[in-house]
């Protein structure tokens, strides 16, 4: 957005003048403490604090400018300072800014959600094109109604393909970022029990997930798992579908592209991938060097052969089986557990929580450690080594001491448990 003005952005944004700044911003940011010299700062309204009291902090920092609401806008004169712009709903306007600017780039945008192997699936894809195009894809989790169109906004001219994550708690969500980032091609990597507590079925789950098929445009481009009936309802004529998997059009890897992964659902995130890129006119070739996203698979190796595997930022029955396959598939020693409780499963939770006990048997766990109420009905169905623990805090203090040399160790659980405090415990403790 270097070359539009605070008038042209503020058209796009929705927004009024209060005060104009030449030339215009690189990027947009909602933290005034990470807002400098050619940002946007976004004074976004939360529910216990709105940030347009920090817009004048943000153009102390050198900033091209401010998007406030009316109210701070006016109370924020910085004549020669910096752009002031005044939208009554900021963060809509952002959206529409964000909007602007990706028929601005007029690249090829493509959108991934689904239940498990999202975030992985972006990153490789994101890998795998860098070769051949200048890529953007959202960074970490940045996946929601705010963090995408900051993503969106965070890409330079000449952006050649956009990448971009969509995260979904209940209907409506992904129709929302789509509408935003309008993508030419849908990436739905899986339907399983996840937000079934807000959602009540698998059938609206995958319908909540095909909101990305429905936003796409005629000519557009559906990736979709091969056999999966929960999305046939959904699936368009005047849309071009490639499924992968098994039994799918995209089911095996080209010979000469090699990924540094073996385990199964890895390698489904990697077909999906494939199926993208291709979409968008490229055939990935070689080694692909990908960088997963924090807390989800990446591998810590500590003194004595331990290896951390820490995939605690999100679970749910769909990614902790395919956590423990890798497990299984992946671990030269002993192999030791360390799973906490998967929220909003609904009534099904206790039966839900008691099938992954009969998984980690069954992937080999030699040592099962369990973190919180739901995460104990594991212990029932489990007949190795079980160790309890209330929280993430206890588990962190139990843990470091079950391990032996050469034991691999899976740290997961929903994000609410907050079980990143076990791997950087034994992180810290073999520092």
């Amino acid at each position: 957005m270097r070359d539009w003005d605070a008038t042209r952005v503020a058209s796009a944004a929705g927004a009024t003048v209060v005060a104009a700044a030449p030339a215009g911003p690189t990027r947009a940011v909602v933290d005034s403490r990470e807002a400098g010299p050619g940002d946007l700062f976004v004074g976004l309204r939360g529910e216990r604090a709105d940030g347009g009291r920090f817009a004048s902090h943000a153009l102390e920092q050198g900033t091209w400018g401010v998007l406030v609401s009316p109210e701070h806008a006016d109370s924020t004169p910085q004549p020669g300072r910096g752009a002031v712009l005044a939208a009554d709903d900021p963060l809509s306007a952002m959206q529409r800014l964000a909007t602007a600017w990706r028929r601005e780039l007029g690249c090829p945008v493509v959108g991934i959600t689904g239940s498990v192997g999202k975030t992985s699936t972006k990153d490789l894809l994101a890998a795998m094109l860098a070769p051949h195009r200048r890529v953007v894809a959202n960074r970490q989790n940045w996946n929601t109604e705010i963090g995408l169109p900051l993503s969106v906004l965070q890409a330079p001219a000449g952006t050649e393909v956009l990448v971009l994550e969509m995260g979904m708690r209940g209907a409506g969500q992904i129709a929302e970022l789509a509408a935003i980032a309008e993508p030419d091609v849908g990436v739905i990597t899986s339907v399983g029990p996840v937000h079934l507590e807000l959602l009540g079925s698998l059938e609206a789950i995958a319908a909540a997930k095909a909101e990305l098929i429905a936003a796409l445009p005629a000519g557009g481009t559906a990736v979709v798992p091969a056999r999966e009936p929960l999305l046939e309802p959904h699936l368009r004529d005047d849309v071009d579908t490639i499924t992968f998997g098994p039994g799918g059009e995209v089911a095996e890897l080209p010979a000469d592209l090699r990924v540094p992964f073996r385990s199964a659902h890895m390698r489904s995130n990697t077909l999906a991938a494939l199926a993208a890129a291709r979409a968008v006119g490229v055939e990935p070739s070689g080694e692909v060097v990908v960088a997963l996203s924090d807390m989800r698979g990446q591998r810590l190796m500590l003194g004595g052969g331990i290896v951390v595997i820490n995939d605690c930022y999100n679970a749910n029955p769909m990614s902790m089986r395919a956590a423990l396959e890798d497990l299984a598939a992946s671990a030269a020693g002993r192999k030791v557990a360390v799973l906490g409780d998967m929220l909003e499963l609904g009534p099904d939770e206790e039966r839900l929580h008691a099938e992954v006990g009969e998984e980690a048997e069954a992937a080999g766990v030699a040592v099962l450690v369990t973190v919180g109420p739901r995460a104990a009905r594991m212990a029932d169905t489990f007949s190795g080594e079980v160790h309890e623990a209330p929280d993430a805090e206890r588990a962190a203090a139990l843990v470091p001491d079950l391990l032996l040399p050469g034991d691999t160790v899976l740290v997961k659980a929903s994000r609410g448990v907050g079980l990143e405090v076990v791997a950087g415990a034994l992180e810290t403790g073999a520092g």
